[in-house]
């Protein structure tokens, strides 16, 4: 069985564009990965040490409730 929270949590790092539509809308997002009560707690509080848990990545990872976005350089500023 596949973990959806962990899915989603890889999803939000890779895709920006994912990222910036739970920016505005989290329940929406969390709504379309069908993700429990729990899990949807834990991601809306930015609770780490739940996610990591639920998500099953031990105690050896590390987690950010913060997304690394990517800007186009227009003349070396940012």
């Amino acid at each position: 069985m596949a973990n959806k929270l962990l899915e989603l949590v890889n999803a939000l790092g890779r895709d920006a564009a994912l990222a910036t539509e739970y920016e505005a809308d989290p329940d929406a997002v969390l709504a379309r990965y069908g993700l429990s009560d729990e899990e949807k707690s834990a991601m809306k509080s930015c609770d780490c040490a739940v996610v990591g848990r639920l998500c099953g990545i031990g105690e050896n990872y590390y987690a950010t409730n913060g997304v690394i976005k990517a800007y186009d350089s227009k003349d070396g500023e940012y």
